[in-house]
């Protein structure tokens, strides 16, 4: 079965990114040790190089969204994140697993999970 895990950073601390409003996290990683920082880095990619898994992408901060609706028949936008979120969702990755244990370890090596954020493990429905 595939897995999809989305990567909610909160204010686990993180590089700082072009329009990233969220200081707090930035700052928490400038005040990381050097080895710490690396071992993030490296978290990360074995993660990604993990047999079944599909590495994902990093999102831009929530603030940089556009959320739509169509209503009526026209399509409504908002800037920015409908919701106010604490954990915006900051990335995702694919995962193809005999089972949600097996997701949930996967899960579990994922830095920002250990770090202050979390990772939400969710089936992907099969297509028809």
């Amino acid at each position: 079965m595939q897995y999809m895990l989305l990567i909610h950073q909160a204010d686990a601390p993180r590089p700082g990114r072009e329009g990233d409003s969220n200081q707090k996290a930035i700052d928490a990683w400038e005040s990381l040790p050097d080895d710490e920082k690396n071992a993030v880095y490296t978290s990360y990619q074995e993660v990604n190089q993990t047999p079944g898994v599909t590495p994902g992408v990093q999102l831009a901060p929530p603030e940089t969204a556009t959320t739509l609706r169509v209503q009526d028949g026209k399509t409504l936008t908002t800037d920015g994140p409908f919701a106010e979120l604490k954990e915006a969702i900051a990335g995702y990755m694919l995962f193809e697993a005999d089972d949600l244990d097996a997701a949930i370890e996967l899960a579990s090596k994922v830095p920002a999970a250990r770090l202050g954020g979390a990772i939400e493990v969710r089936p992907v429905i099969e297509a028809y």
